[in-house]
């Protein structure tokens, strides 16, 4: 090799990491900004950016100095805290890759993903950790570190190390690994209706492209005091708001579960501007005692996504909350997730749109020969966007299936009028096939939840010996009140076409969910399968 093209080889790299656009290159600016503003607050420790960044760089050192490397598969896997974010972003800077894992996977799942990825450490809470260690068999685990711990460990796990230990005495300076833009940054596993969870790639360019884009369509600034309560794991509250307030300097207080009591007072507390929810989370907040007794006035900016928001629901938020502006964030776990955004303004013009593409977005509705629908007509919503994943870890096939025709298949059905706007009819899977003939199961539940006394309802279709599949309404009542099945039907039956009227009607006390809020309708189709042979 010449000498020339050595210094032209060494210009490339410098030129590269003068342009790079990294997670942790967007932390290091937010920290040169505004190093003594208000960055997080978890269980009274309170931070501004110096000190958020400075952590930081002492994890991505203790991680390196213990032999942790760039590209490195590490799960993490705990409820969210001040360590989960810190972990986050050191990995990011240090070039490995993030997996965060759901709790509540089951421990066949679990050990799944880690052997899938190839797992090489954990990070995890010492409420997880021993999951992780009987989920990894006999796997070469090479490091092991627990969170949310305030110095030396002295517990039952041996193998692990305290993280707030390893990184004491640690240097602060920045830690800087060369590492591409479209380098992987976080694997994200999605279960769908799939028999096995899937692994999402998403490099650092997709996830800050998509950050720019919930920015803008969100109307985030600098100034918002955000409530991180939904799961972090889940790329909802990871990458739609933690990741996009860190990059404007916003201020962030986090809690360790979704539970509607705590959130009121925190909002309260804080003078909470933002909060992010799902449907069922908004719900649990206006059924909650506390939601007249608490001072809501500083909320401005209100979010929901994750499933689609009843009408009735958000009809009433308006009404209760306000001085609060909302949003509908649509997307998937594939896009990062942001794909469209239902603005406030078009609230109540456009009740129960998804909105139009956000800004890094282009989307179209497409039939199953890839063709573009007509405005007005039914069909699979498609993407094209630099938010979108590199494909699926390890599964070339699956990738080459969802993006086929050079576009991202949602696997959501949708209809997009003559202004642009997208509305869900639902995903392929919960289109129900009554007697020959689909029907919405969305359409059903907007009109069950007209009903006064209904708290929650979730329809599914059931195997039926005549019918196929039957429509079935399953419901949570209010406390305050009594509903019949008689009732619910005769409510139906004025209201829709006779064919999309639930043919079973039954009442729970609580729905299974995940804990990003989302109803699981597996569950209920497992769970009520044999309901038509009763």
């Amino acid at each position: 090799m010449s000498m020339e093209s050595n210094v032209s080889e060494n210009f490339d790299a410098v030129l590269d990491r003068a342009r790079r656009n990294t997670l942790g290159d967007l932390l290091a600016r937010t920290r040169d900004r505004m190093p003594e503003k208000f960055a997080l607050v978890y269980k009274g420790q309170r931070l501004n950016y110096a000190e958020l960044d400075d952590l930081v760089n002492q994890t991505a050192r203790a991680f390196m100095s213990d032999g942790m490397k760039k590209g490195d598969m590490v799960t993490v896997m705990s409820r969210n805290s001040l360590d989960f974010i810190v972990v986050n972003f050191a990995l990011a800077r240090m070039g490995a890759v993030m997996i965060p894992i759901n709790y509540m996977l089951s421990g066949e799942d679990i050990q799944y993903i880690l052997e899938h990825a190839d797992v090489s450490a954990f990070v995890a809470s010492e409420e997880y950790a021993s999951v992780l260690d009987k989920s990894a068999g006999m796997m070469d685990i090479r490091q092991r570190y627990l969170m949310d711990t305030l110095g030396r460990y002295d517990g039952d796990l041996a193998e692990w190390e305290s993280l707030a230990e390893a990184r004491e005495g640690q240097a602060t300076d920045l830690v800087d690994v060369t590492i591409d833009d479209d380098d992987l940054a976080h694997v994200l596993y999605t279960s769908g209706t799939e028999s096995r969870p899937k692994g999402v790639m998403l490099t650092h360019k997709s996830l800050v492209s998509e950050y720019v884009s919930c920015m803008v369509d969100g109307k985030m600034d600098s100034g918002d005091v955000l409530v991180h309560a939904l799961p972090l794991y889940h790329s909802a509250q990871l990458h739609v708001f933690l990741g996009p307030s860190i990059y404007l300097g916003a201020s962030g207080i986090i809690l360790g579960e979704a539970n509607p009591e705590v959130i009121l007072r925190t909002i309260e507390d804080e003078g909470a501007t933002q909060l992010f929810a799902p449907p069922t989370v908004w719900i649990a907040l206006l059924r909650n005692p506390d939601f007249d007794k608490c001072d809501l006035s500083t909320l401005k900016k209100c979010y929901y996504g994750a499933a689609i928001m009843p009408r009735e629901i958000l009809k009433e938020l308006a009404e209760r909350l306000p001085n609060a502006q909302f949003w509908n964030f649509y997307g998937q776990t594939e896009v990062a997730p942001l794909a469209t955004a239902l603005q406030p303004e078009d609230q109540l013009r456009k009740l129960g749109s998804a909105g139009v593409p956000s800004l890094n977005v282009q989307t179209k509705i497409m039939d199953d020969a890839g063709n573009e629908v007509q405005r007005g007509e039914i069909g699979e919503i498609v993407h094209r966007t630099p938010h979108t994943m590199k494909g699926y870890l390890h599964d070339p096939d699956k990738t080459a299936e969802v993006f086929k025709n050079g576009w991202f298949h949602s696997g959501d059905l949708g209809v997009m009028d003559e202004e642009g706007y997208i509305t869900i009819i639902d995903r392929k899977k919960d289109m129900i096939n009554t007697g020959g003939v689909n029907v919405s199961s969305r359409e059903v539940e907007e009109t069950v939840y007209q009903i006064d006394g209904v708290a929650e309802v979730a329809v599914i279709g059931i195997p039926d010996a005549y019918w196929i599949e039957a429509v079935t309404a399953i419901i949570v009542p209010r406390a305050d009140t009594k509903l019949t099945k008689e009732a619910v039907v005769t409510f139906c039956r004025e209201r829709l076409s006779a064919f999309k009227v639930p043919k079973y009607v039954d009442f729970t006390d609580e729905m299974p969910k995940n804990p990003s809020g989302k109803v699981l309708k597996r569950t209920l189709r497992d769970k009520y399968e044999g309901l038509a042979e009763a």
